[in-house]
């Protein structure tokens, strides 16, 4: 599976999305059998924008929340909200019924075990395919400090309780970030699938 990571463009009027799309297009045209999954950024809730990758032809619409609400205007840019995030998620899904939809939460930041629960409440209620858990880590000393070592045992937890909520995929572990390749053979077969009947109905 292909991937591609993208920051908004706030100095392009799509932030960027025409541009992309066109690459994801044209990737396809090259490689039809690619599966491609891009890690975007919310396009400040532009529709339009996220409509044009829904339909781009990508696989996986990747967009990570980060945080749960609570801490989001901590940890994230201050452009960044909660709930634009999940409706960029939703919009993504219900354009595009066939895409998987994505994200990634860090732990360690401070959050409550309430509060991860609730963000995953609110995921699956806006058509939210797949999550990662990983450990949040300081990446300079400019950056917030590390509030807590979530230990394996919580990480499985919280995997669990992710699976029993009925997440299509889930990878949850101290090092697991938002491209995590273990869960890609599985996604591969999942999206292999989907697409069977459409490859037949245009060879009929």
């Amino acid at each position: 599976m292909q991937g591609e990571s993208k920051t908004i463009r706030d100095d392009v009027e799509d932030g960027g999305a025409s541009h992309l799309c066109k690459t994801v297009q044209l990737m396809k045209k090259e490689r039809p059998e690619l599966l491609i999954e891009c890690l975007l950024p919310d396009f400040a809730g532009r529709t339009d924008s996220i409509d044009m990758l829904a339909l781009s032809g990508l696989d996986v619409y990747a967009h990570n929340v980060e945080t749960v609400e609570r801490l989001t205007p901590w940890v994230r840019d201050p452009r960044a909200k909660y709930w634009q995030s999940l409706a960029a998620l939703k919009r993504a899904k219900t354009t595009n019924p066939k895409l998987i939809t994505k994200t990634s939460i860090m732990l360690g930041l401070g959050e409550q075990d309430d509060e991860v629960r609730q963000c995953l409440t609110d995921l699956r209620n806006h058509d939210v395919d797949v999550v990662t858990f990983g450990q949040y880590m300081q990446p300079t000393k400019r950056h917030l400090l590390v509030k807590e070592w979530v230990t394996p045992q919580k990480f499985d937890e919280w995997g669990r309780t992710a699976r029993e909520m009925g997440f299509l995929y889930v990878a949850s572990g101290p090092l697991v970030r938002s491209s995590y390749k273990a869960g890609e053979y599985y996604l591969k077969n999942v999206l292999r699938k989907r697409n069977e009947p459409e490859k037949l109905r245009e060879e009929a």
